[in-house]
């Protein structure tokens, strides 16, 4: 991981990066308890048509949209939602067609959505190039059973830094962060498009391994220019028959 030596351009004077990437948001939902009280058959018919309407956004989509999703549970481990989806697209309004589909259900009427982060990758750590494979999507994200997601802010005082300053203070996190094997990061982009800097993403099988790197990593020089990295959200990879069967 190499820290640009011109960030701000003033120098090299590049031409903008047009090329074609992907877009990432996480979207948490939280349920209205009267859903519980409807009837259970009525229940089930609802959970139905929203279960059809998540799934249709991925098969409906063509190809060359390369629209990715993983759904997740939170039941259980976080109070103020539910349930998150995380979707992946290379247009943003991919994600306005997935929230449309869910808005003409019923359930959504039950479901409030008290965090959605929307963030861009800026290099393929999603996606393999892999000839014969279609359009060359491979899916990677949601390998693991757990998914850590927080938003992150950098203090100002970080970009204030010289280049080889920041260079040193990453190697020393990469070097931290080298034994926890079973921990995949996904790091992704929202400068100008929402409130955060970053949204990071942890991938594991191993919660206690996630807990023991970033406990470690609270001692690297880094830190020290950290503005925000909350709220952070243990997410239980699901189908989402069973996360709605969690719910009622």
């Amino acid at each position: 991981m190499m820290v640009d030596l011109d960030p701000s351009g003033q120098v090299t004077q590049r031409e903008p990066d047009r090329a074609k990437r992907q877009f990432l948001n996480y979207a948490f939902y939280k349920l209205d308890p009267a859903f519980r009280r409807l009837p259970h058959a009525e229940r089930e018919e609802i959970k139905a048509e929203f279960v059809a309407a998540v799934g249709g956004w991925v098969t409906d989509g063509e190809p060359a949209q390369g629209r990715i999703q993983r759904t997740y549970g939170l039941t259980g481990v976080r109070g103020d939602v539910d349930l998150m989806l995380w979707r992946i697209a290379f247009d943003v309004r991919d994600f306005q067609d997935a929230q449309a589909r869910l808005n003409r259900t019923r359930l959504m009427g039950y479901l409030t959505q008290p965090y959605n982060y929307l963030s861009m990758q800026k290099r393929s750590q999603y996606v393999n190039r892999v000839e014969g494979s279609g359009h060359g999507l491979e899916i990677l994200p949601g390998q693991g059973q757990y998914l850590f997601i927080y938003p992150f802010v950098k203090t100002r005082a970080w970009y204030d830094l010289t280049p080889m300053a920041r260079q040193g203070m990453m190697d020393e996190h990469i070097y931290a962060s080298g034994p926890f094997k079973g921990v995949r990061i996904n790091t992704s982009y929202s400068y100008g498009i929402d409130d955060q800097e970053f949204v990071v993403a942890f991938d594991s099988d191993y919660p206690q391994e996630f807990v023991d790197l970033v406990h470690r990593l609270r001692y690297t020089e880094a830190s020290n220019f950290t503005l925000t990295d909350t709220p952070m959200f243990t997410c239980v990879k699901k189908d989402v028959v069973d996360i709605l069967n969690d719910l009622a």
